[in-house]
């Protein structure tokens, strides 16, 4: 099936800001609660937010199978898990529904009404139900920075690192949607020189810039994916801010890895911006050596050419951007995560999310968190407003955003932004 929806030369009749994100090549899907107080699935194109639900009742969709109800939830779950077929005829669709040149919907100003709304509007809610959240440690950089920080750096990497995408279980309750605060965590810690951990806020709140993927239903039990097919069942992408506590994790991590210093939050983008549509915007994957075992082995291009920041506004109003890199320095592919992910026979659902670990690049302003830009906290950054950070601060606010951009044509995430509040504190009686 052709991917119309990728013709860089195509226009649309709504109003795009230079540089958005949103163009009609990008056509990402979200849950938000409209004006009405009514949750809906929709889409983007420039400012506007479109209700695939009204659009679905008046019929725009008519000669698409799709039940009555599917845009009308509260996640994307259910569509997510009608397949790939079902999401292009969709986007193609809404494609031609926004043509420059259609004028079905851009000549009927009641349709529009209902349809259209602008991003005040509108309150973005999480796009799936999480039923299962694992994240990867697939950057190098990242692996290796870690490695020479706190083990020997001349084998920074454990031994199965080359071999094998490594990633651990995490927890689903607690991912939000860009725009919900978060507080810092409390947990044992091992203060340096003492024998008996002490119990309190985690003093070393950290981000962690990462993106994320969510599946379709890939598999039944006890079968795995083949790698030529794993991104088939990979419907789109989101930022992802993997809050870490990392003085709770010092601690805790060994033998079984990180717990509470990773459960208390992570945050994700609320537009899910579809595998079609990073589709012209792939590149090389850096060398893997040694050759994985055959079953990780996929040919063509494995990256992604998506360009990253984070930033830090503090509370008096200033941002600072402490960091730009890139996806495509990942070394272990989405395919290759999956398709590990299921080699054991791990059955995957719709609306499962799997991280990337921490995306950092080859030199120190492309770290990807607070722990390698500071190098644990011996190096502070100072910020624009003059003030200097080791780690994140109460009321400071982190943002990550991404995109593409490729041939006059930009393709983006929009951004996944969160505040840092203080610990929780009960009320008094």
């Amino acid at each position: 099936m052709p991917l119309k929806t990728n013709d860089p030369a195509k226009k649309t009749w709504l109003p795009v800001p230079a540089n958005s994100d949103f163009p009609i090549q990008n056509i990402p899907f979200g849950v938000f609660l409209t004006r009405d107080d009514i949750i809906t699935i929709g889409t983007r194109i420039g400012d506007y937010a479109i209700d695939l639900g009204a659009l679905h009742q008046l019929g725009y969709f008519n000669g698409i199978p799709l039940t009555d109800d599917i845009f009308l939830q509260d996640t994307l779950n259910d569509f997510i898990s009608d397949g790939k077929k079902t999401w292009r005829l969709v986007r193609n669709r809404i494609s031609e529904i926004f043509d420059l040149n259609n004028t079905a919907l851009q000549g009927n100003d009641d349709h529009k009404n209902i349809v259209l709304f602008t991003l005040d509007e509108i309150e973005m809610q999480l796009p799936v139900h999480i039923g299962d959240y694992t994240d990867f440690y697939s950057s190098k950089e990242h692996a290796t920075n870690v490695g020479s920080m706190f083990r020997d750096p001349d084998n920074a990497l454990l031994p199965n690192w080359l071999h094998m995408p490594v990633g651990y279980h995490g927890r689903s309750s607690s991912i939000v949607p860009s725009g919900t605060a978060i507080r810092r965590p409390k947990g044992q810690t091992l203060p340096k020189g003492a024998d008996v951990p002490i119990f309190g806020p985690s003093k070393l709140v950290d981000f962690e810039l990462e993106m994320a993927f969510i599946t379709t239903d890939a598999n039944v039990l006890g079968e795995p994916l083949a790698i030529e097919d794993a991104e088939n069942y990979i419907f789109g992408m989101v930022l992802f801010n993997d809050w870490s506590a990392r003085d709770i994790q010092k601690w805790e991590y060994v033998p079984l890895g990180p717990f509470l210093s990773k459960s208390f939050a992570s945050s994700v983008s609320p537009w899910i911006v579809t595998m079609d549509a990073l589709e012209p915007f792939r590149v090389n994957s850096p060398e893997q050596n040694p050759k994985p075992l055959p079953y990780l082995i996929h040919n063509g291009k494995r990256g992604i050419d998506i360009n990253l920041e984070a930033s830090i506004t503090t509370e008096s109003g200033m941002e600072t951007v402490v960091s730009r890199t890139n996806f495509k320095y990942m070394y272990w592919s989405m395919a290759q995560q999956l398709t590990h992910h299921t080699v054991n026979g791990c059955k995957v659902n719709s609306g499962d999310m799997m991280a990337s670990g921490t995306i950092s690049g080859p030199s120190p302003d492309s770290y990807g968190s607070m722990l390698e830009l500071t190098w644990r906290g011996e190096k502070p950054l100072t910020l624009e407003d003059g003030s200097t950070r080791k780690f994140i601060e109460d009321n400071d606010t982190v943002t990550i955003k991404g995109y593409c951009k490729k041939e006059n044509v930009r393709i983006g995430f929009g951004e996944v932004t969160t505040k840092l509040l203080p610990i929780f504190e009960p009320k008094k009686k």
